[in-house]
């Protein structure tokens, strides 16, 4: 019987090369990469596990040139892109570009184009970057290359209301299809002045950044919410709160006539983070991850569940992006 069936699977094979169609061995489960960011490091490490792998080092003596913040992808093109805020009130931010292996390093968007630029997301179909700027109170544009920056929204003016925490954007994200972006503004610390927030991608003719009429606030009195992510196909919006150190979602879109203070759709998915910031969504694995201040990156399902520590004690840890 065991020849029988030998032969019988022989016949298969040679058959199927007989018509142009051999047979492929089955392909590995594709993992991803996390790809995040420390104090003046970039770093990629398997969601499986293992140990965190330094692709970039820009310290020197220890000593990391201002805090990086915001990383993004470009895979197509083999490149990371990530924000570093500089000093926080000296308006000398700036944007860097490398491979994915940290090869051929440089500025894109040179110290001082940037004021305290935070968490950043690519417009890869209009070749556009996006980042929230903290004490710059506003969000921000610039084509890939670093060129042509353009002011897209502005809150508050950076010298009259420096310091006015109300004011300070930090996380943001896209919905190219839709047109709109997304970004929070995080109050002060842990004191319920949070907002989420949403604008067309596009200045209305009849606006100016300053002066737009077409901003929707979706959440207000949110402890301290920081870093976004969306989840597009089922219109859920995902963030950190710094205030209760959590990971949460909600919808995207409210229901008509809604209060912003007073929505109660949030849901919390993990708690327990050591100051949180990044979030990160990979919809095809039904996961996601995140990363605290405290120096850890942390991996769970999108409805929270299974939540689990990849690596610790990495020191001070900010941004955090999905890649192949």
């Amino acid at each position: 019987m065991r020849l029988r069936l030998s032969l019988l699977a022989m016949a298969m094979v040679l058959s199927a090369c007989a018509h142009g169609a051999a047979p492929k061995p089955p392909k590995a489960a594709a993992t991803g990469t996390l790809y995040y960011l420390g104090a003046g490091k970039v770093f990629s490490l398997s969601p499986d596990g293992g140990t965190p792998k330094v692709i970039v080092d820009e310290t020197e003596g220890g000593r990391a040139p201002g805090l990086n913040d915001g990383i993004a992808l470009d895979v197509a093109h083999n490149a990371i892109y990530w924000t570093n805020m500089g000093k926080a009130s000296a308006d000398d931010g700036w944007v860097s570009r490398a491979n994915l292996d940290g090869t051929n390093k440089y500025r894109v968007v040179e110290s001082g184009g940037a004021f305290t630029p935070k968490q950043m997301k690519l417009d890869l179909k209009h070749g556009k970057m996006y980042w929230a700027d903290r004490e710059g109170m506003s969000i921000r544009r610039a084509n890939l290359d670093g060129s042509n920056i353009e002011l897209v929204v502005g809150v508050g003016d950076p010298k009259r209301q420096a310091g006015d925490q109300t004011l300070w954007c930090v996380g943001i994200a896209l919905d190219v299809d839709h047109g709109m972006l997304y970004w929070t503004q995080k109050g002060g610390d842990n004191a319920g002045q949070g907002l989420i927030r949403r604008a067309p991608m596009e200045v209305a003719r009849r606006d100016s950044p300053y002066n737009r009429h077409d901003i929707e606030t979706l959440f207000s009195r949110l402890p301290e919410p920081i870093d976004l992510d969306l989840d597009l196909k089922t219109r859920t919006m995902y963030w950190t709160d710094r205030g209760d150190n959590t990971v949460s979602r909600a919808p995207m879109d409210p229901p008509r006539d809604y209060d912003p203070a007073k929505r109660f759709d949030r849901q919390i998915l993990v708690r327990g983070l050591k100051e949180a910031i990044g979030v990160a969504l990979d919809l095809k694995h039904n996961r996601m991850a995140y990363t605290d201040l405290g120096g850890d990156v942390g991996l769970a399902k999108l409805d929270g569940s299974d939540a689990h520590m990849l690596a610790t004690e990495q020191g001070l840890l900010t941004g955090i992006v999905w890649g192949e």
